[in-house]
């Protein structure tokens, strides 16, 4: 089993990035991402993407909101992306001064590509979802 981990910094505070980063339901289409569906609330919703090049379902595993964690996994054999058997847990750190740091990791079995590969392009959706909270909290 392969892992990916990207550990980075945000400049807001825990619960400031919380709320961007770990609303489940708070993908929104874009770059990548032509639609989102979502089913039910909570630990056990699923959230449907359809990309250019087939649709990926991924399912909230558990959520601790005390401890500013959260894991999922993909649910669908037929999604393109390069994992099969696939796991992420992201857990948020308080620095202390008003940043946060971000801890992404996830498990997987390489799929279709060299584990390297696989590796590489996960940490590159972790770094970009980070991205992409650090931008809309303007850290």
């Amino acid at each position: 089993m392969a892992q990916a981990k990207v550990v980075e910094q945000i400049g807001a505070p825990i619960d400031r990035v919380f709320a961007q980063l770990g609303n489940f339901a708070g993908i929104k289409p874009g770059p990548g991402i032509e639609a989102v569906d979502y089913e039910g609330q909570g630990v056990g919703m699923t959230r449907t993407m359809r990309l250019a090049t087939g649709t990926v379902v991924e399912r909230l595993d558990a959520l601790d909101e005390a401890e500013r964690s959260w894991t999922y996994a993909i649910t669908n054999d037929d999604s393109p992306l390069p994992f099969a058997n696939y796991s992420a847990t992201v857990k948020l750190e308080d620095n202390g001064d008003g940043t946060t740091t971000v801890n992404w990791v996830g498990t997987f079995d390489p799929k279709g590509v060299e584990e390297a590969q696989a590796v590489k392009f996960a940490c590159a959706i972790y770094g970009n979802a980070i991205k992409g909270a650090r931008a809309a909290l303007d850290a």
